[in-house]
């Protein structure tokens, strides 16, 4: 695994991330006014849940930025692709779908039925 490329690799996806959240953060507080006293009831319900899209994108978005920065700490500690559980090596292909995997599929499955 080279280590340069790894690296790379989560900093992009973190700053994608950022991006991300920048937008969703200016396009929430540029339409979240409460401008909508004169809005139909039915509008004003549509906008509720768009609100509530974005908080949840944000939460998503959130969680996973943290996901990568840990990502980046196991890399510099040199236990990057290695389950935090078992101790196990990730497989290539894990690492690939998912650069900022922390857990070996099995583990991963047994960590969010626990949740």
């Amino acid at each position: 695994m080279n280590q340069q490329a790894v690296r790379s690799r989560l900093e992009t996806l973190l700053a994608d991330l950022d991006r991300s959240a920048s937008v969703l953060t200016r396009e929430r507080e540029s339409g979240g006014e409460t401008e909508q006293l004169d809005q139909h009831p039915a509008d004003y319900a549509s906008n509720v849940g768009e609100v509530d899209r974005e908080e949840a994108s944000l939460e998503v978005i959130d969680a996973q930025r943290s996901r990568v920065k840990d990502a980046l700490k196991r890399l510099a500690a040199g236990s990057y692709g290695q389950c935090i559980d078992c101790g196990r090596d990730l497989p290539e292909e894990r690492l690939d779908a998912r650069p900022e995997a922390e857990r070996c599929v099995n583990c991963q499955q047994r960590h969010e039925a626990r949740r």
